[in-house]
Formats: structure tokens, sequence, C-alpha cells
């Protein structure tokens, strides 16, 4: 996937923001809480980071291209090296789960404002 596309993506799901952090990272959240970071290396994707289930953190790693992400939980955060390790349509379910992760850490009065 390229930017725009993911961008786009992102910023549909509810409440969705995006700020631009730590130097050339593109950080989604919802409530404030972070699901998903985009690196940029000028225009261009140099890949994303989100959230994951412990359950599903092996698997994903076993995939070439998809590691633990540094700096964030271990077996909750991967980062997607190489976009071409998965299909659009995966990659997009995967950003899903991660903004549903976190929306499920929210308190139940906020989370009913998201759906």
């Amino acid at each position: 996937m390229r930017l725009p596309a993911l961008r786009t993506y992102a910023l549909s799901l509810p409440q969705t923001t995006v700020v631009k952090q730590w130097g050339e990272h593109l950080v989604f959240k919802v409530a404030g809480k972070m699901f998903l970071i985009i690196g940029l290396d000028g225009q261009l994707v140099d890949g994303v980071t989100l959230k994951c289930a412990p359950e599903e953190f092996d698997a994903l790693t076993d995939i070439d291209g998809i590691t633990q992400a540094p700096y964030c939980a271990k077996r909750h955060w991967v980062r997607v090296g190489d976009l071409g390790a998965l299909p659009a349509v995966e990659l997009e379910r995967l950003i899903r789960h991660s903004y549903d992760l976190v929306v499920a850490k929210l308190p139940k009065k906020l989370q009913a404002t998201l759906r």
C-alpha cells in the first residue's frame, strides 16, 4: 500500500487523529492512544508499526518482513518493514484490529462514542 491509501484508511476509522512525532513518523491515535505508526522516508513509507494480540505475535513475526517493533511492548506490537509481505486487504485488517485492541482498553463510556 502507498502512503495516501494507508493514511486514508487509518483516518477512516472513527475519531482517528494523526500527528507527526519522533522525526519522520505519522502516529495515528484514537482518544489520544496510538494504534498505528507509519515510518516515512521522505514521501515513501518506510514500514508500519501496529498493535497485535499476543496470540497473533508469533504467526506474524514468522512472516519475512515482519518483526517485533522496537521500543514497543514486547509481543504486543509488530513492525511491517516490507509492505509487500502482506496483501493490502490483510494489512487493512491488521490496522483495524490494532484500532479495535486500543479501543477495547478505553473506558466503556468513551468506547460507546466510537461505534
